[in-house]
């Protein structure tokens, strides 16, 4: 059983440590993460959907780079997980909503 993803038809950015060669939609990004959002934002002037872990999440808080969280809980234990936020984040204001899909 397979599915699309939804996203495919637009450009990914895998932030990473190493440089490699983009491969298609697929763009490895070495930079700043402030000025890459800046600059998606500025091209698209639409949303951004980021995909990451407490790493990442914790850059685009600390420069006030995330305008809504939509957390999802997938019923899958792969040994201890990963966090989401990292314990130093920044105090962020948040209003909580539920939106529960079947």
């Amino acid at each position: 059983m397979g599915f699309d993803f939804p996203h495919a038809d637009k450009d990914a950015y895998i932030i990473t440590r190493t440089p490699k060669q983009n491969v298609g939609s697929i763009k490895f990004y070495i930079g700043d993460l402030k000025i890459l959002i800046e600059k998606l934002k500025a091209e698209n002037g639409k949303n951004i959907f980021c995909d990451g872990g407490a790493e990442i999440v914790h850059e685009l808080l600390k420069e006030n780079l995330i305008d809504e969280f939509i957390i999802s809980v997938i019923p899958i234990l792969v040994g201890n997980g990963t966090k989401l936020f990292k314990d130093s984040r920044p105090r962020t204001k948040i209003e909580i909503g539920f939106n529960e899909t079947v």
